[in-house]
């Protein structure tokens, strides 16, 4: 098993759906870059889905097919936003050990 805590865990996931992963400690390589574009994209994503949802939820005359299709996006959001998350918790420093310049 390959040794996971010097990498960075990229916001998308390889066609068998297993995590990606960035050897590279340059915050500003072409794919760390991609990767923060992409992160960014799945934010406003996520803010775009559940100002939808709270609208079919709001209408009270929505049917079966919207609100699972509004829960199906959100829960697809909400996947992308936590693996941000995620990823940006791993790339903090460890508050136990002293900042360097």
């Amino acid at each position: 098993m390959t040794d996971t805590s010097q990498l960075r865990l990229l916001p998308w996931r390889s066609p068998d759906g297993k995590p990606c992963y960035l050897s590279s400690s340059n915050p500003h390589s072409r794919f760390s870059r991609l990767a923060d574009e992409m992160e960014e994209e799945q934010i406003e994503c996520g803010n775009a889905v559940l100002e939808g949802a709270q609208e079919v939820l709001a209408d009270e005359a929505a049917g079966e097919v919207a609100l699972r299709f509004a829960l199906r996006h959100a829960l697809m959001s909400l996947r992308d936003v936590l693996l941000v998350a995620y990823s940006r918790g791993q790339r903090l420093p460890d508050p136990g050990e002293p900042l360097t310049d």
